[in-house]
């Protein structure tokens, strides 16, 4: 699809020094891309504060205690590996 969009002339020199006026299309979706993929991982972010409370996590209430929780899950992640594959080799 062809759009109209409005940019400024330094804007296009500096994509243009950068890509190429042959690039200029391509490089502006890659950057609209990215920057829509920002914009709805900050609003999933947004959506999703507050859903983990202390009360319902007390396995985090410290740095140690945090550090304990994901060595045990590495451990079990470990445990499971290993009855489906085998022994690792460290």
């Amino acid at each position: 699809m062809r759009t109209h969009v409005v940019l400024p002339a330094d804007l296009v020199k500096e994509v243009d020094r950068v890509v190429g006026t042959r690039k200029r299309s391509r490089f502006v979706e890659e950057a609209i891309r990215e920057h829509l993929r920002r914009e709805a991982l900050s609003a999933a972010l947004g959506e999703s504060a507050g859903v983990l409370t202390d009360e319902d996590y007390p396995e985090w209430d410290s740095p140690e205690q945090v550090s304990t929780w994901v060595r045990q899950s590495r451990r079990g992640d470990t445990e499971r590996l290993e009855r489906q594959l085998g022994p690792t080799q460290a």
